[in-house]
């Protein structure tokens, strides 16, 4: 990706109608379109297929005797939920930016006097017909407790990050924007969402004023056995006219970080995974170490780095309270102060505008 791709990209405006002059596709296919329909890595980056069947035997096992032992949750990990939600409420009815970390990628992000929610995995299983690796904490803010959403953000369709059973349970599904990868939209609508943009890499879309354009990362796609990487994944940032936000959705680390720093950095602050990295040979292609976290910060020139996907539910074999220390100890070796190095409690609201030490 260089500058002048960056510079082609897509822009749709409310009506979900590409602006004019900006909605025809190359006629040349994109490198992460494949001739069979499914989508790839950008350029350079691993493929998950590299080292997964050497490991997987012993992974799964170490995963049932992991998943039958309860995890022992430190304390001040998780806001008490009253507390959470007064807290919630306080910021909402101000008009500062803020987020509120509802474990694991989800968050509530007010920029640009928008609500956003990402990634709602909000319920107890992160799979279907409760099935799938159990939450040991819950959701930080109780669904039923939640702002009015204006727009929803789902970087893939992992059972981690969309939720149908909180889907399900969110009101107001008609009034909210729903803003996805590529043929993802299909699966909002037939659940009751009749607002969806879906944005390909480096499409754009506005919403009052804030922009939310889609941008590469590395990961995949599954939702059943017979899907794989049939939608795509994306991170996204949001930018205001105060504030610019890098959602790093769910992703390993690769060179396009870099593309992404110098065609659309600067950012304000970057939501980045910390967790779900071991082994390495089968998870380098979906999810970061805490180092490589810092240096995705790093790549995309952010200012702030705040760690996610960790502390929630149970999905690789890494300690669960792991990634925090490794990622705060490395933002001090790459030059971060410690009140730009963000580990947030579970159902913590900070507000983006302000400063916070790493251990608040």
């Amino acid at each position: 990706m260089t500058n002048r791709r960056a510079s082609s990209k897509r822009t749709r405006k409310e009506t979900g109608k590409p602006a004019s002059g900006a909605g025809v596709r190359e006629t040349s296919r994109p490198w992460h379109h494949m001739p069979d329909g499914t989508f790839r890595n950008p350029p350079g980056c691993a493929s998950r297929g590299q080292g997964r069947m050497k490991h997987a035997g012993p992974f799964f096992l170490e995963m049932l005797k992991m998943g039958a032992r309860k995890v022992d949750v430190p304390e001040g990990h998780v806001v008490p939920r009253p507390q959470a939600v007064r807290e919630l409420n306080s910021h909402a009815q101000a008009d500062d930016d803020f987020i509120t970390w509802l474990g694991h990628a989800s968050f509530l992000i007010r920029i640009g006097g928008l609500t956003v929610l990402t990634d709602p995995y909000l319920t107890t299983f992160a799979g279907p017909a409760g099935l799938g690796p159990r939450r040991y904490v819950k959701s930080g803010v109780p669904i039923s407790a939640l702002p009015q959403i204006d727009v929803l953000v789902v970087s893939h369709n992992h059972y981690d990050h969309l939720d149908e059973r909180a889907l399900a349970r969110l009101p107001n599904k008609e009034k909210m924007t729903v803003v996805v990868p590529l043929r993802l939209a299909r699966f909002f609508r037939e659940r009751g969402f009749p607002n969806v943009i879906e944005l390909d890499w480096h499409e754009r879309y506005e919403v009052r004023g804030v922009s939310l354009t889609a941008l590469p990362v590395v990961h995949w796609s599954r939702r059943s056995g017979f899907d794989t990487n049939r939608t795509l994944w994306a991170g996204f940032a949001m930018k205001s006219e105060n504030h610019h936000l890098f959602f790093g959705g769910d992703s390993g680390y690769g060179p396009i970080f870099r593309d992404i720093g110098e065609a659309y950095g600067p950012f304000d602050t970057a939501l980045l995974g910390i967790g779900a990295y071991e082994p390495r040979e089968m998870m380098k292609a979906s999810h970061a170490t805490p180092e490589e976290a810092v240096q995705m910060g790093r790549d995309l020139k952010a200012r702030r780095i705040v760690g996610m996907h960790w502390g929630t539910v149970l999905l690789t074999v890494e300690p669960p309270f792991e990634p925090p220390e490794r990622f705060v100890k490395a933002a001090d070796a790459e030059g971060y102060e410690p009140e730009n190095t963000w580990i947030m409690r579970i159902g913590e609201t900070r507000d983006l505008a302000g400063s916070w030490p790493s251990n608040a």
